[in-house]
C-alpha cells in the first residue's frame, strides 16, 4: 500500500487508528514558508471531539514535525508530521476478524490483506487528523486562498435546534445520521487545472473521495442542474474579468478555474459503527448472526469532517497551482 496523493504537492499517509503512531509525509512544499505547530491548532481544534453528536474518545492531536522543517522555516525537504494515539481500546474490536462489521471495510481488508485491524485500521476517520494537517501545510503555499466551510444540512435539517434535538435523540438510540459539507473558496487565479484527467474537479472529487465516509461530491449547482434548463443554468459573463452573475458551474469551466468562487459540497453517510443490533455473516460459525458493536463513535461524522473537506480541498489546490508553475 502506497497511500500516496499528488503528483507535484505529494502527501503520504501512514500508521493506523491504534497504531502508536499516525501521521502525514508531504513533499513538494518549497522551501522558505513559515511552519510552526502552533499555527496547527486552529483548523485541528475544528476537527477535535467533545461536542453533541461527536465520539467520546479524546486525542490530543498534537502535531510533531519530525522532519523538513528548521527553526519554524521549511526547507524545501520532506515534510513528516506524526501524531500519538494514546486513548485507544483495541479489545472493543476483538470480534472484527470472524464477524466483520456492516459497512466497514473489516470484510474487504480481510479479503484482500488476511486481516482487519482494531478501530478500522488504516481505513478508519481516525486517520483524517493527518489529512488536516497536510491541508494546513498547503494552505501556508497560498494564503491569499479565503476558505468558507459549513454543514449544510444533517439528516436532510437545517436549523441548528432541529439538528441539536435529531443528534441528541440519535445518541439516546445508539444510531447515527449523514450530512452534507459545503467548502467555497475565494481570490483562486483563472487558468487552474487541465481538461479532461487533471480537471479541477478530478483532483479535488479525487482528494475528497480518500476521505473515509465521503459518497458524494458536486460542484456548483451539482446534481439538481440535471432539472434546469440551459436558459436557467448558463452562468453569464458580465465583465471583462470573467465575472459571472451565478455561479451555477461553482467557478470552473472546462475543468478550469474561471475566477468565480470554487464552490464544491461532500456527502457524508451515517456513521457505519452503531449501538443497534445487527445481523451479519461471522466466519466462525459460518452463518450470519446478530453483533453489538462496542467502542466510542460519532453520532454523524459530517460534524468533525467539515475541516477535513477543506483540508482536502487545500491539498489537490497546491497540487494543482503547482503544476501551474512548473
Amino acid at each position: 500500500m502506497t497511500n500516496s496523493l499528488g503528483k507535484h504537492f505529494i502527501i503520504k499517509i501512514f500508521g493506523e487508528s491504534h497504531s502508536k503512531y499516525l501521521g502525514i509525509e508531504i513533499e513538494g512544499c518549497p522551501k522558505g514558508l513559515a511552519l510552526t505547530e502552533t499555527m496547527f491548532e486552529t483548523d485541528l481544534a475544528r476537527r477535535r471531539s467533545g461536542t453533541l453528536g461527536t465520539t467520546p474518545r479524546i486525542e490530543s492531536d498534537i502535531p510533531h514535525i519530525t522532519e523538513g522543517v528548521e527553526n519554524g522555516i521549511t526547507t524545501g525537504d520532506r515534510i513528516t508530521i506524526q501524531f500519538e494515539n494514546n486513548n485507544t481500546n483495541s479489545s472493543d474490536y476483538s470480534f472484527i476478524q470472524n464477524q466483520p462489521r456492516p459497512s466497514h471495510a473489516d470484510f474487504t481488508s480481510r479479503a484482500k490483506y488476511g486481516q482487519a485491524s482494531a478501530g478500522g485500521g488504516i481505513f478508519s476517520g481516525r486517520m483524517t487528523v493527518a489529512l488536516v494537517a497536510a491541508g494546513i501545510v498547503a494552505k501556508q503555499l497560498y494564503p491569499e486562498f479565503i476558505y468558507n466551510t459549513r454543514i449544510v444540512s444533517i439528516g436532510g435539517l437545517t436549523q441548528k435546534d432541529e439538528i441539536d434535538q435529531l443528534l441528541t435523540q440519535l445518541s439516546q438510540q445508539k444510531n447515527s445520521v449523514g450530512g452534507v459539507v459545503e467548502c467555497c473558496i475565494d481570490n483562486i487565479p483563472i487558468g487552474i487545472g487541465e481538461p479532461f484527467f487533471d480537471s479541477v474537479e478530478s483532483v479535488i472529487s479525487h482528494a475528497l473521495f480518500s476521505i473515509p465516509g465521503v459518497k458524494g461530491v458536486e460542484f456548483g449547482a451539482g446534481f439538481p442542474i440535471a432539472e434546469k434548463f440551459g436558459s436557467e443554468a448558463n452562468d453569464c459573463i458580465i465583465d471583462s474579468e470573467g465575472h459571472t452573475s451565478t455561479n451555477n458551474s461553482g467557478g470552473i469551466n472546462g475543468g478550469i478555474t474561471n475566477g468565480n468562487q470554487l464552490v464544491v459540497r461532500a456527502a457524508f453517510r451515517p456513521t457505519a459503527s452503531i449501538g443497534h443490533e445487527q445481523l451479519t455473516y461471522d466466519f466462525s460459525k459460518g452463518r450470519v448472526m446478530p453483533l453489538t458493536i462496542k467502542g466510542r463513535h460519532d453520532v454523524c461524522i459530517a460534524l468533525r469532517g467539515a475541516v477535513v473537506i477543506e483540508a482536502m480541498c487545500a491539498v489537490a489546490l497546491a497540487d494543482l497551482l503547482l503544476a501551474t508553475r512548473s
